[in-house]
């Protein structure tokens, strides 16, 4: 068999590995932290995380098998730490987004459900918390409209809990 071929199938093989991983991790990781008795909102962004955690973990699976040196992936994986690093003290971009997902997630009180009143001298928004990403907390308005405000801005604004949702665990 030639070079190219056994790259090809090796490249199959992660691809096909990572797409098991990544429709075993929702079963799996939900039966692990079951035990813990996170919240349901809480377990879905570990699953995200852990799903993100893989896709870097094959990115760099297929690099290596394409012929990257390792000097070539520490190059790479030292550029997204830096710009990482960068992010927690950039106040606007995409990278300060993720960071503020990640403080959001350990260290502030909000949960998917939970009903919150962001608190701005101009302009105050009430509504229930739909979902947490990596970059935006999507609220759903009394008028059952669905907006996004970035994560570092949840961060920078004074933020009330009006009402916490109950724990789920299932």
């Amino acid at each position: 068999m030639k070079p190219f071929d056994i790259r090809v199938i090796e490249t199959v093989i992660v691809i096909v590995a990572y797409i098991v991983c990544f429709f075993m991790t929702k079963v799996t990781v939900n039966k692990f932290l079951k035990n813990t008795q996170l919240q349901r909102g809480r377990r879905k962004i570990m699953i995200k995380a852990f799903n993100l955690i893989s896709l870097f973990a094959a990115i760099l699976l297929i690099g290596a098998i394409w012929g990257l040196k390792q000097n070539q992936i520490a190059l790479f994986t030292s550029t997204i730490l830096t710009a990482l690093g960068i992010a927690f003290f950039a106040q606007w971009s995409l990278l300060s987004n993720i960071t503020s997902s990640i403080i959001l997630f350990f260290n502030h009180p909000l949960k998917i459900g939970d009903t919150i009143e962001i608190l701005d001298k101009d302009y105050t928004i009430e509504g229930e918390i739909s979902d947490l990403t990596y970059f935006f907390v999507h609220l759903k308005l009394s008028n059952e409209k669905i907006i996004t405000i970035p994560n570092s801005l949840i961060l920078q604004k004074s933020v009330a809990v009006i009402e916490k949702t109950k724990v789920k665990t299932k």
